[in-house]
């Protein structure tokens, strides 16, 4: 798929990045998981319609193949993972602050993109994260438990996640290796010395990754609605 271009106004401030071009496997869809309907809506419109609420007018969206991008908004070729979609998608996009979102979160409220744009006033990247209730025990590969970690300095990590633009290329120019082993872009900052906030969000922004998560976004989305 040949990437396909709005036409994008460079002052209108920052530049959101929509990763959408996951299978979406293990939902057992038959067809992307961007594109699978949620309260009436393909699961990715969800996240478009938040980005536009906070006033950010250009959109770079990674595809799956064969997708069409959304209007008003350029799309491109996702890659093998997802820091390679995320990479792809920044070359196809303006100057200035970038938002990296999944749009298997489809929850997100419009004002988490304003507070991790505002957070970089004080870090190379600001990155949406829920506060770990649960305790967290890790164990060995026999199943033994080794350790009990501290809850209060955990943080179960979100998208939103914003980055100076300078520091998410700095962070993405590494091998490929590198790049497939990464789980989020801001380990890949932090990675290259980079400096990382955390901004509060909360569990409700969660990811759609199985059936049951789709029954409950596809409730608390149809409450919005109601």
């Amino acid at each position: 798929m040949a990437p396909t271009h709005e036409p994008r106004d460079a002052a209108s401030g920052p530049v959101a990045l929509l990763v959408a071009a996951g299978s979406g496997q293990r939902l057992g869809a038959a067809v992307p998981k961007a594109f699978v309907p949620v309260a009436g809506r393909p699961m990715l419109e969800w996240s478009l319609a938040a980005l536009r609420a906070a006033g950010i007018g250009e959109i770079v969206v990674a595809l799956p193949a064969g997708a069409t991008a959304p209007e008003g908004c350029v799309g491109v070729p996702g890659g093998a993972t997802r820091s390679e979609s995320v990479r792809a998608a920044l070359q196809a996009a303006g100057p200035g602050h970038v938002v990296v979102h999944d749009a298997a979160r489809p929850l997100v409220e419009p004002e988490l993109f304003t507070r991790v744009l505002a957070a970089l006033e004080q870090a190379d990247c600001a990155i949406a994260a829920a506060r770990v209730t649960d305790t967290i025990k890790e164990a060995g590969d026999d199943g033994h438990v080794v350790a009990t970690h501290d809850r209060s300095r955990l943080w179960a990590v979100q998208t939103p996640q914003a980055f100076r633009r300078e520091a998410l290329e700095a962070a993405l120019d590494v091998d490929p290796e590198v790049l497939a082993a990464a789980t989020d872009d801001a380990s890949l900052v932090e990675r290259s010395g980079g400096t990382v906030r955390v901004v509060e969000s909360s569990p409700a922004n969660f990811k759609v990754t199985t059936p049951h998560d789709l029954e409950v976004a596809e409730l608390l989305l149809a409450r919005r609605l109601a």
